[in-house]
């Protein structure tokens, strides 16, 4: 049903994780918890290694909406003479078929700045990894049959990444400097032809496998919790997707003047979750300037019980609940919207029932073949994603589902993975889960 990215994250030292922590990721997955237990750092770091795993570039950290800082900052820390983990390490084990691919990458610090010095890939019995140090950059790899490998100086390290360029990049270079190779299960002081031969057709096997498992794929989209502000009146800008969503009324503007039977196909979908929702029956475009390029408003309006239409309301005059929205339905509804989707906090401004409907349109859209992975406070969220399991609402299965509950433990945080079964049921919730609606509801009934 769904081609799962990430099946699994690893954490160790990252953050307020100290031991190493294994997740459990699914087409939806939840993140719940008290505040500052991790789960913001939990989706940074998810971002951050699909940079490296999928683009080949050294992740930001504090690129928006994640601002984790400088190595300090992010490397675990226990106080005092705890002192600070000297490296911290990231995972994930993904593809779309098996052997699925493992990819691990530990950090260190570099002016400060976190730094890859170990990337290590595996699939099946094929592996390589690449550890860079001040000197020398060292690659490693092998399967069952041989291992190989060959250092060079720091200045080619920089330029190495784990893509097609890397594997005809680390070919020429064995033609080129052939003493640079040595096996790793044997003695080999000049590498033969027909050894450079075997290093090659183990290379050219890992390098087919890793880069059909990895394609080419969109970066996953990150929300920020607090979305962009509505005004009353807006000028057309770069429809081009942020954390804040400050892009949607230029999205939905373009959508409505360039392509109306997109923009029709569109408007109902926002109309059909407006209504589930009950925050809006109608929304639309007012041009305010005939010419394309001029100002506009975004207006809603809701009807009557009777289906009596009401005024046009100018965005800026309804609850924040419609504006805090949009930016979230909108990635959910983009055509072209990236596979993997990291929300936090899509109930901001919601009542209940209009949390439910989101609920909804998360078994929606992860059952369409999308990863969601959601950080989130809302009871009504995690209610209707179990109900309509229960009732098989969407083609989304028990299996689909992962709730992971973070959990402080003193200085660390321990995050526990949790499934739902076919009544909708939480498995495996440690003592911890829902502890403190269990004694508000023993408060209430002693009163």
């Amino acid at each position: 049903m769904n081609l799962r990215q990430f099946h699994e994250i690893r954490l160790r030292d990252f953050r307020c994780f100290h031991e190493k922590q294994k997740a459990r990721l699914a087409p939806l997955t939840l993140l719940v918890g008290n505040n500052s237990t991790g789960k913001t750092s939990f989706l940074a770091a998810i971002r951050a290694v699909w940079e490296l795993a999928y683009e080949q570039i050294e992740p930001d950290f504090r690129k928006p909406p994640y601002d984790l800082g400088g190595f300090g900052g992010i490397a675990h820390s226990r106080g005092g003479r705890g002192g600070t983990a000297a490296s911290f390490e990231i995972g994930f084990s993904g593809g779309r078929s098996r052997p699925r691919i493992e990819f691990d990458v530990a950090f260190k610090s570099q002016a400060a700045v976190p730094t890859p010095s170990l990337i290590s890939w595996r699939m099946g019995d094929l592996w390589i990894t690449r550890c860079v140090d001040d000197s020398r950059v060292v690659v490693d790899f092998g399967s069952s049959n041989g291992s190989w490998r060959f250092i060079t100086d720091h200045g080619f390290g920089n330029v190495w990444a784990f893509s097609s360029f890397f594997f005809s990049r680390i070919r020429g270079l064995i033609v080129e400097f052939p003493d640079r190779l040595l096996k790793l299960n044997g003695t080999l002081d000049t590498p033969s032809s027909e050894n450079l031969n075997e290093f090659s057709g183990l290379l050219s096997r890992f390098s087919g496998r890793a880069l059909s498992e990895l394609g080419r794929r969109r970066q996953p989209f990150a929300s920020a919790p607090i979305r962009s502000r509505p005004h009353r009146t807006y000028d057309p800008t770069r429809p081009e997707p942020d954390p804040e969503g400050a892009y949607v009324p230029t999205y939905l503007a373009s959508m409505h003047f360039r392509d109306r039977n997109q923009w029709l196909g569109l408007k109902k979908k926002l109309e059909d979750f407006g209504r589930a929702s009950g925050l809006f029956d109608e929304i639309g475009v007012r041009q305010l300037v005939r010419m394309e390029g001029g100002p506009f408003q975004l207006q809603v309006r809701k009807f009557s019980k009777n289906r009596k239409k009401g005024p046009k309301r100018n965005l800026i005059d309804v609850g924040y609940g419609v504006s805090q929205t949009l930016p979230v339905l909108a990635e959910l509804y983009r055509s072209d919207s990236p596979s993997m989707l990291l929300f936090q906090q899509p109930e901001v401004h919601l009542h209940p029932s209009a949390q439910a409907a989101i609920g909804s349109l998360f078994c929606e859209t992860a059952a369409s073949g999308r990863q969601l992975i959601v950080e989130t406070h809302s009871d009504y969220i995690m209610n209707r994603v179990r109900l309509d399991v229960r009732d098989r609402r969407t083609e989304l299965k028990p299996d689909d589902v992962s709730i992971l509950y973070f959990e402080r433990d003193d200085l660390d945080v321990r995050i526990h993975s949790m499934r739902v079964d076919e009544d909708g049921n939480v498995l495996n919730a440690p003592n911890g889960y829902r502890r403190f609606f269990t004694d508000e509801l023993n408060r209430s009934l002693d009163y």
